[in-house]
């Protein structure tokens, strides 16, 4: 089965070769066929292998397959080498499985867009990306599927390209995720000189007696290498990309924005943990960053009125939680959560396209309302994904991987009060903003009526996300309820496990705290914005209360400082640049050659005198030239 891992990516990409060549010419049935097809195979196979390494995991711990010799100058070569453990198993289940609904989604979803074929492509194409980044062997294919899932949410961010406002969304978060990208690519650097190998299980077995605990060094790639995750992940201070994100189809925020490319910086840290770990620093910046992320993030959901937004806002606090649990050494933890959020937000995302389809193309809850009745199912679907994303208590996969998060904050080697301060704060905030999401748009006054309802190809997914939404974080129990920890066992093949401090109070109080918190912001949601409405009326006439939610509104202003900061001094620059010295030796080039094809211009002018002149004058000069020679 190991001979059969190429074909994993492969799939997708020759769906997106077919696509990019002749889609223009293939009715739309074939292109769907294809572009949801080839990422459909890709998830069977999948399946196949999973069950595999499970029944009888391989003797090394991973399934590996070389392609051809990449690279090799001097010291250094590389591979074209593919490589699949415990870790990028899970990954690439996520990317393939929800990946494959998704693209059933869009088939119906994107049926009447003219661009179907450079959609199906460009979703291939990311596919094909996002599995060579995690299944790679080393840490130069990693980058180069690194920049592919970079490039595919550039051109899928800004696929309606004819509205100048996605435009501009598909560049700022090309711009933004480069600054991450550039400091990965120096990190890497740093790990060839210090190494000589970009082999990842050879980093891994080599880091730890080649780097010293603590060392500058070590903290400095892992620095570099953290920079990167906070890029392609929308963290804290390199957030502000992805709400503006938004401006792509639903499918592909249900795709990019919230089931797996936002997750490659917590694999990349994950991945990379043994040099993390060598660094007590960056595990803290790891985990304060994750901290303030979530929380940030969280704030901004709150009064978000736009429903993708609020997603949005809600994916970045939600990897801000695995990235606190990276910081805090619970590996496990952070992936567990990444697992059953693949699910919950992918369904959440994709219920929301149905409702702004629905609602002729509206964003704005408070324009909707009353649409429990007349979309039921859909409505359902989202209640199990909304009751997963605010940690429902018990029936619910977000409440098993978002409780364990939550104790390891406090428990684990690397956790603090403060730090869990930070995680049950945001668990109160998230069940809030979640119960106004549900509150808003399925209850009360019907504001827009229905348009259309959703076709059977849009609703399967729904359901089998909700379902997977409830059940997949039965894998993994809190140890004093009933110990069955089936993913963590999976995952520790990989990731080292949790080291708890000594002398901590029992769990079931943490997670009496947690379970109490998120019911008051389940509660404080139905009061303010069903029971009791007119309350967020008074606080409106409030200039204290309206400066506030303007500044939450605004994603805490960075929107404002990066430009006042960086993009008005850097325009004032090149202004300022246009009449250097250079400038004008550049400007008298051209105006030179303006005048000189003025002046040569005159000798085309269509007489047929004039050119028999020429020709005698050149055939004289000729003439005079032989009688001198």
């Amino acid at each position: 089965m190991n001979n059969l891992i190429a074909l994993i990516p492969a799939f997708p990409f020759l769906g997106f070769l077919l696509l990019f060549l002749i889609g223009r010419q293939l009715p739309k049935p074939f292109i769907a066929w294809i572009g949801a097809g080839t990422v459909c195979a890709a998830a069977v196979l999948v399946l196949l292998l999973g069950i595999q390494f499970l029944q009888a995991p391989p003797a090394d711990g991973a399934y590996t397959q070389t392609l051809w010799q990449w690279l090799s100058t001097g010291h250094f070569s590389c591979a074209f080498r593919f490589r699949i453990d415990a870790l990028s198993l899970v990954f690439v289940f996520v990317i393939t499985f929800v990946g494959a609904l998704i693209h059933l989604y869009s088939v119906a979803f994107m049926k009447e867009d003219r661009d179907y074929a450079r959609f199906f492509a460009s979703m291939n194409l990311f596919v094909f990306a996002m599995l060579v980044l995690v299944m790679a062997d080393n840490l130069l294919l990693l980058y180069l599927g690194w920049e592919g899932v970079g490039l595919c949410s550039y051109l899928l961010i800004g696929f309606w390209y004819e509205t100048p406002a996605n435009c501009r969304a598909a560049n700022k978060a090309f711009y933004i995720t480069r600054i991450g990208d550039t400091a990965m690519a120096i990190g890497l650097f740093l790990l060839f000189k210090e190494l000589g190998t970009l082999t990842i299980p050879d980093i891994l077995n080599a880091s730890p007696t080649h780097f010293q605990q603590g060392a500058s060094n070590t903290t400095l790639i892992a620095l570099l290498l953290l920079a990167g995750g906070m890029g392609k992940s929308a963290q804290l201070p390199l957030q502000t990309w992805l709400p503006d994100a938004m401006a792509g189809p639903s499918p592909v925020s249900a795709l990019i924005h919230a089931a797996t490319m936002v997750t490659a910086g917590v694999y990349l840290i994950a991945r990379m943990h043994v040099v993390f770990q060598l660094s007590p620093l960056a595990m803290a910046a790891t985990a304060v960053v994750g901290g303030l992320t979530l929380l940030v993030a969280g704030f901004s959901a709150m009064v978000q009125t736009d429903i993708k937004r609020i997603l949005a806002y809600s994916t970045i606090s939600q990897i801000g939680y695995m990235f606190l649990a990276l910081g805090v050494g619970a590996w496990s933890a952070a992936i567990f959560h990444f697992f059953t959020h693949a699910f919950f937000k992918a369904l959440l995302f994709l219920a929301a396209g149905v409702v702004i389809e629905s609602l002729h193309h509206e964003h704005n809850i408070f324009r909707m309302g009353g649409l429990k009745n007349r979309l039921p199912l859909v409505f359902k679907t989202f209640l199990a994904g909304a009751a997963a994303l605010a940690a429902l208590p018990f029936v619910s996969s977000g409440f098993y991987s978002k409780d364990q998060i939550l104790w390891y904050t406090w428990s684990a080697g690397g956790g603090s009060p403060v730090l869990w301060m930070l995680g049950i704060s945001g668990a109160l905030i998230t069940a809030f903003y979640t119960a106004r999401l549900v509150i808003v748009v399925f209850y009360g006054e019907m504001k827009t009526p229905v348009s259309t309802y959703p076709a059977k190809l849009m609703t399967v997914p729904l359901v089998i996300l909700a379902v997977l939404s409830v059940v997949a974080g039965f894998v993994e129990w809190p140890h004093n309820i009933l110990h069955l920890s089936l993913f963590s066992e999976l995952v520790q093949k990989v990731l080292p496990a949790t080291i708890l401090r000594t002398g901590i109070p029992s769990e079931i109080v943490f997670q009496g705290i947690a379970i109490l918190l998120t019911l008051t912001g389940i509660y404080s949601g139905y009061y303010l914005y069903y029971r009791n409405t007119h309350v967020i009326g008074q606080w409106q006439q409030k200039p204290a209360f309206v400066a506030v939610r303007n500044f939450f509104f605004s994603g805490w202003g960075f929107d404002r400082l990066y430009n006042t900061v960086f993009v008005k001094p850097f325009v004032w620059m090149t202004d300022l640049n246009k009449t250097d010295f250079f400038d004008q030796i550049n400007k008298g080039l051209a105006s030179g050659s303006r005048q000189l094809n003025r002046w040569f211009s005159y000798s085309q002018n269509g007489s047929l005198r004039w050119y028999v002149a020429g020709v005698l004058v050149g055939v004289l000069f000729i003439l005079t030239l032989q009688l001198f020679v």
